[in-house]
C-alpha cells in the first residue's frame, strides 16, 4: 500500500541532523504504522555524494519518505528517480526550509514565490518515478498574504500532478528570523490549512506546525487528512507507542518501552560492530523516559557514557537498568505513602 493510501494520517517531520537512519530505526519500535521521513537531501548530494551514506536504510523502516532539497525540475526529476531505486516509499519536495544555507541554493522556502516553477517540479519528478510525489510547505513566506499565497501554490501543484501536501501552518520569514526562530515565532493559522482542504476535497492534506501531543492530533484529524509531528515526537518519543492505537485505531497493546530499548542494544551492537560511535545511536533515545523516574539519569548515562572512547551497548543495559531501579523506588514509596494514608484513616475513625 503506498504511504499516501493510509499513513499520512501520522507522520514524524523530516528534520536536519535529527531524522537519520538510526532515528528512524528507533521511531519505527515504537510505531508500526507513523510514516517516516529523511533528513532533507540536496539534489547536488545525491548527483554527486556518497548515496550509501546519504539514502542507505533498513527494510524495518518502511513505510518511509526521502525528502528532497532543489529547485531544478531535471535535477529533481533524477534525483527521485534515484530515490525510488533505493526503495523510498514516498518522494517529497521541501518547500518550506527557511536556513540561509537553503535560500542560497534556491530551494525551501524561497520557493513560496515561486509556485509555476515548483509545479514544474512536481509535474517532471511524477513523470519519473511511480511513488507517490509531495510538498511540504509554508502558508507563506515574508509579506505574502497567506490568503493569496497558499492557494495560488496548492492549486499550481495540484494541476501538476501532485499525491498530497504537508502545511506548516506557520508563514516562514526569509530575512530578520533564524531557522529556530521560525518554527516557534511566527504565529500559527491552523484554521487557513483547514479551510484550505474544504477548498479541496479531493487532495490528501496533512498539517504540520504546534501539534504537541496525540490529543491534539486526534482534534486536527477532524479538518485534515494527516498530522505530522516534529520535535514533539522527538523529545518525547514514547508518544509514538501510543499512535497505532489512538491514531489508527488499531487494537493492539503499547509497544514495551524497555522492549524497545533492548532491541535498540541489538541494534546499536551492529552499529559499533561497523565502526560506528554509540552515540550516533543513543542520541536519538534521550527522551524516551521524560517525565518518568530515572529520566534524568537516563539521559545522563547515554549522554556521558556515550560520549567514552570504546563506548558499547553495555551503557544502553546500564541507562535501562537505572531507570528500572528509579521506577521500582517510585512505586515503593507512593504503596508506603499509601500505606501511610490508609493507617491515618483508621485512627481517625
Amino acid at each position: 500500500m503506498a504511504p499516501w493510501a493510509g499513513s499520512h494520517r501520522f507522520s514524524v517531520a523530516p528534520m536536519m541532523d535529527w531524522t537519520d537512519r538510526h532515528c528512524r530505526t528507533f521511531h519505527r519500535l515504537l510505531s508500526r504504522r507513523a510514516l517516516l521521513y529523511s533528513e532533507m537531501v540536496t539534489t547536488a548530494a545525491i548527483r554527486f555524494g556518497d548515496r550509501e551514506r546519504l539514502l542507505g536504510f533498513s527494510a524495518v523502516e518502511h513505510p518511509v519518505a526521502l525528502q528532497l532539497g532543489g529547485s531544478e525540475p531535471a535535477e529533481l526529476a533524477f534525483a527521485a528517480r534515484v530515490g525510488e531505486d533505493w526503495g523510498y516509499d514516498e518522494i517529497n519536495l521541501n518547500c518550506g526550509c527557511p536556513s540561509d544555507r537553503v535560500q542560497s541554493g534556491r530551494f525551501g522556502a524561497c520557493l513560496m514565490a515561486e509556485p509555476d516553477l515548483v509545479a514544474e517540479a512536481v509535474a517532471a519528478m511524477k513523470a519519473a518515478v511511480r511513488v507517490p510525489v509531495t510538498v511540504k510547505c509554508r502558508i507563506g513566506i515574508d509579506d505574502q498574504d497567506p490568503e493569496q499565497a497558499l492557494p495560488r501554490l496548492v492549486s499550481a501543484v495540484k494541476a501538476a500532478g501532485v499525491d498530497g501536501l504537508i502545511v506548516h501552518a506557520r508563514k516562514a520569514w526569509l530575512q530578520g528570523l533564524s531557522p529556530k526562530e521560525n518554527r516557534t515565532v511566527p504565529p500559527l493559522d491552523h484554521a487557513l490549512v483547514h479551510r484550505l482542504k474544504e477548498a479541496h476535497p479531493d487532495l490528501t492534506i496533512a498539517i504540520n506546525g504546534g501539534i504537541a501531543d496525540l490529543e491534539t492530533a486526534a482534534a486536527e484529524l477532524v479538518h485534515m487528512d494527516g498530522v505530522m509531528l516534529g520535535r514533539a515526537a522527538y523529545e518525547n518519543p514514547a508518544l509514538l507507542a501510543r499512535v497505532d492505537r489512538e491514531i489508527f485505531g488499531e487494537a493492539v497493546e503499547d509497544p514495551d518501552l524497555f522492549a524497545v530499548v533492548e532491541a535498540m542494544r541489538d541494534y546499536a551492537a551492529g552499529v559499533v560492530a561497523a565502526g560506528f560511535r554509540i552515540a550516533n545511536v543513543t542520541r536519538h533515545m534521550l527522551g524516551l523516559f521524560n517525565g518518568r523516574p530515572g529520566a534524568r539519569l537516563w539521559r545522563r548515562i547515554l549522554t556521558v557514557e556515550a560520549a567514552e572512547p570504546g563506548a558499547g551497548p553495555e551503557i544502553i543495559d546500564r541507562a535501562a537498568a537505572a531507570v528500572r531501579e528509579a521506577m521500582a523506588a517510585a512505586e515503593a514509596r507512593a504503596l508506603a505513602r499509601a500505606a501511610e494514608g490508609a493507617l491515618d484513616a483508621t485512627a481517625a475513625e
